[in-house]
């Protein structure tokens, strides 16, 4: 039977794993805070010199062959902060997933021992009720692996999607503005 040491560790141990958890998704909050800080600067500054460039133009031709080189470097930019937040998203989920995993690899563990400690003190004849449970735990076990790969390939599938459409954007953007250069 379960011991008050073992629901003791057990507690502790899903202690440990919510505390983890917490401070991994701080860890994601404060490197989105300091992306967004830095972005923020970064356009700060960017308003200001092409403000005052703008200043400095004489005529309207001038002021569109401005406008449109400013244009070109935002949506690469615009590009490249979204990139950083879904690597900021993919690490913060990778380490979310090593926790719940670990969390449950032990859990799953602690099921097992239980069941172990039940199954010896069977009565007689339930050899074949503990098998179909055996079976049963096995089977879930194995399912639950199988969704952790499933979620992982659909995780590295978006993920490549999303970068073959972000390279495509800033592709497009660039060709209109080098077209007109030439």
């Amino acid at each position: 039977m379960l011991t008050i040491d073992q629901l003791a560790t057990t507690q502790k141990a899903n202690a440990q794993a919510l505390f983890s958890l917490g401070g991994k998704a701080f860890e994601g909050i404060e490197s989105l805070v300091a992306l967004n800080l830095q972005t923020a600067k970064a356009a700060l500054d960017n308003a200001a010199s092409t403000s005052l460039a703008a200043l400095s133009v004489k005529d309207a031709q001038a002021l569109f062959a401005l406008q449109s080189e400013a244009l070109q470097p935002n949506t690469e930019k615009a590009a490249a902060y979204i990139r950083q937040v879904n690597d900021i998203g993919a690490a913060l989920k990778a380490e979310v997933a090593k926790l719940v995993s670990t969390a449950a690899t032990g859990a799953q563990g602690s099921f097992a021992d239980v069941f172990e400690a039940v199954a010896k003190n069977a009565p007689a004849g339930s050899e074949s009720g503990i098998a179909l449970w055996k079976s049963a735990i096995a089977t879930a076990s194995n399912a639950f692996e199988g969704m952790q790969k499933a979620a992982q390939q659909v995780t590295d599938v978006a993920q490549a999607n999303y970068s073959a459409v972000t390279a495509q954007a800033v592709k497009a953007t660039q060709a209109p503005s080098k077209a007109k250069r030439g």
